[in-house]
């Protein structure tokens, strides 16, 4: 080999580590000084150096960092071993007014719809808040609305945040403390802080909204009292009366302006069953919750904050202590509904196929598509900030956290997607062992190797009679006859020749299977009708041993996780 090819193969090989470790990008003097440190003659010509590094470096700089990754695993797998400096230690921002030891927080889920990744989020900041201050943490359910709460959509809460790896102290559901709760609201009748009003629940909302009162709220504390008894036994209908608080009317704050504290509810509760006709509204029973609870800090996203100033004025009347609120802005993800209303929609008129699709955010959908718990834990510390800013996270920020952590452990398999014949001279049959890891240490898979094989429609597509290419752990081919569904090249086994591409292929005894892509629900508020796609294509046979669950790399390809669908894989991302 020439001084210029040898220069030229350092240079390519270096230029894929810089690239590897630089986001995709080599620079052409880190590539020389790393050259000239492997091989210090080549600089007695420098500009023989200099135009084979920035050679090396365009090419390489014109591959994907998949691709980059693929050619490494072959031409020098330690090379993928990044420098590992000291992890930062990432920790939330210190709350206010929090005490060791002495912290409470809580989960609060509405058991109204499955659990989302907003939620998901929500109970970490809860849970790694507790844990900080050696705290305790509630899993209390807000269920004190029976038309929306079903007994599926508890367990999906209590099976979410356990796979999430939340430990809760206590639990306990809102509607556990309904008797309760009747005492408090005639407690505020009772002072006057709180009144039977018998309006219609339009001409409620229109006088709210102008703030007015009603002929009701001058009543007397005895009039209220008894319409408050009538109510519990039954007198009046759903939409007849409630217990309103007596409130600010005139406030800039709506949330004041008299809410509604107990209203009539004719159904049946997934727990209680019919057993209670009155039901809370949700800021009568969190405000009470929330201090029977013990809840020092209430940790909750933004859209709440006008409810801070009433429920304090609840726990006010009633003489119960207030947390310290602590909002931060939702958890939104581009392209990606989390309303309920949204995704039900999305559902029943069929545009995705059910709770767990892979496109959505629900935590059945995430967990799918093969997003780790730790890389939400990740997420949360590395990402969240106690401001009401909005912001919209990209699906990207996610996925290179859940690359990270799962890279070491996916085994690397070869998939090819449209297979195309590659009919092989100069190549007996014989079975060859390649890494399932270019670094760490799985073990190795067999392939066996004949004169026919696959390889995937868009690398055939792109060769000519005369072009180059590699099979990856396999040999250096040249292509010497072209058809449309079928390529025949001569093989020569050895060292990979640098500069040509290295490709993924399939033996003989390859299966087929499928795997589903997903891809972003909306842009710009607009559905995307093509946000789901299926590739079909040859696996080698090893995959036949891959577990639900698992999750694999396939090589040129991306990370994939096998699905219980037979036959099929989710893709989680590249």
């Amino acid at each position: 080999m020439s001084d210029t090819n040898e220069i030229f193969k350092s240079a390519y090989k270096w230029a894929l580590k810089n690239a590897y470790d630089h986001s995709g990008k080599a620079i052409d003097r880190a590539v020389i000084s790393k050259v000239i440190a492997e091989m210090p003659w080549a600089k007695s010509d420098i500009q023989t150096l200099k135009s084979e590094v920035e050679r090396a470096v365009q090419l390489v700089n014109s591959m994907s960092i998949e691709e980059i990754e693929h050619a490494l695993t072959e031409l020098d797998p330690k090379l993928l071993e990044k420098k590992r400096g000291e992890e930062e230690k990432r920790a939330l921002p210190p709350l206010p007014g929090a005490v060791k030891g002495a912290v409470v927080t809580r989960l609060p889920p509405e058991p109204s719809g499955y659990m989302h990744i907003g939620h998901a989020l929500s109970g970490l900041i809860n849970y790694l808040y507790k844990e900080m201050y050696d705290g305790k943490l509630w899993l209390r359910f807000e269920d004190t609305d029976p038309r929306k709460a079903k007994a599926e959509y508890y367990e999906s809460f209590r099976d979410g945040y356990t796979w999430l790896g939340i430990k809760w102290d206590y639990e306990k559901n809102n509607s556990d403390d309904i008797p309760l709760m009747y005492e408090y609201a005639e407690r505020l009748i009772s002072q006057g802080k709180a009144y039977a009003c018998l309006c219609r629940q339009e001409e409620l909302r229109k006088r709210r909204a102008l703030g007015e009162a009603c002929i009701h709220r001058s009543m007397s504390r005895d009039w209220s009292l008894e319409q408050w008894d009538r109510m519990l036994s039954g007198h009046y209908r759903e939409g007849e009366i409630s217990i309103r608080l007596m409130g600010d009317l005139k406030s800039m704050n709506t949330a004041l302006r008299d809410p509604v504290l107990l209203r009539i509810v004719n159904h049946p509760h997934p727990l209680c069953g019919e057993k209670y006709l009155v039901w809370p509204t949700y800021d009568f029973a969190v405000s009470i919750e929330d201090a029977l609870c013990g809840v020092t800090h209430v940790l909750r996203t933004s859209e709440f904050m006008f409810r801070d100033e009433l429920q304090d004025m609840i726990r006010r009347y009633l003489g119960l202590p207030n947390p310290v609120y602590v909002e931060y802005s939702r958890f939104e993800f581009e392209g990606t509904p989390v309303a309920k209303r949204e995704i039900r929609e999305l559902i029943t008129s069929g545009l995705v196929k059910g709770w767990d699709d892979p496109r959505l955010a629900t935590i059945m959908a995430v967990r799918r598509r093969g997003i780790l718990p730790e890389a939400l834990r990740e997420f949360v510390l590395r990402y969240t900030a106690l401001t009401t800013t909005k912001k919209e996270y990209s699906w990207d920020l996610l996925y290179a956290i859940n690359r990270r952590i799962i890279d070491s452990a996916a085994p690397r398999l070869f998939f090819v997607p449209e297979p195309v014949k590659l009919v092989l001279s100069g190549l007996g049959c014989k079975v060859i062992e390649a890494p399932l890891h270019p670094t760490s240490d799985l073990g190795k898979r067999k392939l066996q190797v004949s004169s026919q094989l696959y390889v995937p429609r868009r690398d055939a597509e792109k060769f000519n009679v005369g072009d180059k290419f590699r099979l990856k752990y396999l040999a250096n081919c040249r292509v010497i006859e072209k058809g449309e569904d079928y390529i025949l090249a001569e093989a020569r086994e050895g060292e990979p020749e640098p500069g040509i591409e290295i490709i993924q292929w399939a033996p003989e005894d390859s299966h087929e299977i499928r795997i589903i892509i997903p891809g972003q629900l909306f842009r710009n508020e607009e559905f995307q009708v093509d946000s789901l796609k299926t590739v079909t294509g040859l696996v080698e046979p090893y995959e036949a041993g891959i577990k639900i669950g698992m999750r694999v790399q396939f090589e040129r390809f991306g990370y994939c996780i096998k699905d219980p669908e037979p036959k099929t894989y989710i893709f989680i991302h590249q």
